[in-house]
């Protein structure tokens, strides 16, 4: 079985590959700008993929079209899965693998937004402290998370475990869910009472923009918001402009519009701001996350050879 990684590059260099040479002759690449992802497809039995985008300008047809298409990832918005149904190629994601990951940066990235860990670092690491005359600095306030509502959009696996751990911390919880189970709570509700709100929802063409200038205008003044989910759940540039004139008190991002961003992006000029913690798309890669994630795709590929449908998104409707 001749398999092809595009991108193994973004599953991080300490990484074990041996699930993959396993199964089959696997060449990898560590990363493939736009036009070659066709020509390195050709041919092959299995594409394994994290960010590349799969579309009908990038698959080869006929008998150079790969038979499955492996995601690293759960979510696969960067694949236009009708393509591939027309084409007859199999599609597998893989779920569950980073959930611990995920919920531990997303509390890390509230606890330091809550408590303005940026800003009481940042004055011991340029002297200030050290020359102020003082023994303690508390200055930027701050307050306990413990009685604050934390309101969950998206309360899927991820979603779900934040919300044991924000339980845990004292917070009360609010979730917000697309298929509400009688103990949702809809989205105005969820914006308008939470102190904290973080964001755990797929992109989907009813989620794009869903928090933009008019949801943010229905939240607390001061609060905290950090998507994890993909950017463009989000308006990127109303959330800037809202931490710029104060609404948003503590504005935390994952995931973006654009990856890398670039320099005319919302975010560029907000990466030094004392309430803004921007992380390089890394929440869901724990050295323990990519091993899971690689041995289930490991197993999606010999599942598809003895005929299963193990984790196949182009069957769902």
């Amino acid at each position: 079985m001749k398999i092809c990684v595009l991108d193994v590059a973004t599953l991080g260099a300490d990484l074990d590959l041996s699930p993959l040479s396993a199964v089959g002759e696997v060449t990898y690449y560590d990363t493939t700008p736009p036009h070659l992802v066709r020509e390195r497809i050709a041919g092959q039995d299995v594409v394994v993929i994290n960010k590349i985008k799969i579309n009908a300008e990038t698959l080869p047809e006929g008998k150079d079209a790969p038979s499955l298409v492996c995601v690293c990832a759960t979510g696969y918005d960067n694949i236009d899965l009708d393509v591939c149904r027309t084409r007859g190629i199999a599609v597998s994601n893989v779920v569950g693998y980073s959930t611990e990951s995920v919920t531990q940066v997303t509390v890390g990235l509230v606890l330091s937004l809550v408590t303005h860990l940026s800003a009481y670092t940042a004055s011991t690491a340029d002297g200030s402290y050290t020359h102020g005359g003082c023994a303690n600095r508390l200055i930027p306030p701050y307050r306990e998370i413990s009685g604050m509502t934390w309101g969950i959009l998206g309360a899927g696996k991820i979603g779900s475990r934040v919300a044991e751990v924000a339980l845990a911390l004292g917070c009360n919880v609010l979730t917000c869910r697309r298929h509400p189970d009688g103990q949702s709570v809809d989205l105005d509700t969820l914006l308008s009472n939470s102190d904290i709100i973080t964001v755990h929802t797929p992109l989907t063409p009813e989620t794009r923009g869903l928090i933009g200038k008019e949801a943010i205008s229905k939240t607390k003044r001061g609060v905290v918001i950090v998507n994890m989910a993909r950017g463009a759940v989000t308006d990127e540039a109303a959330l800037a402009e809202a931490v710029l004139d104060g609404h948003i008190g503590g504005l935390g991002a994952d995931v973006f519009s654009v990856e890398p961003f670039p320099e005319d992006h919302p975010f560029y000029a907000l990466r030094n701001h004392p309430a803004v913690l921007l992380t390089p798309h890394m929440s869901w890669g724990a050295y323990e996350s990519r091993a899971r994630c690689l041995a289930e795709v490991a197993q999606n590929i010999m599942a598809f050879a003895r005929g299963e449908k193990r984790n196949r998104v182009d069957l769902i409707r």
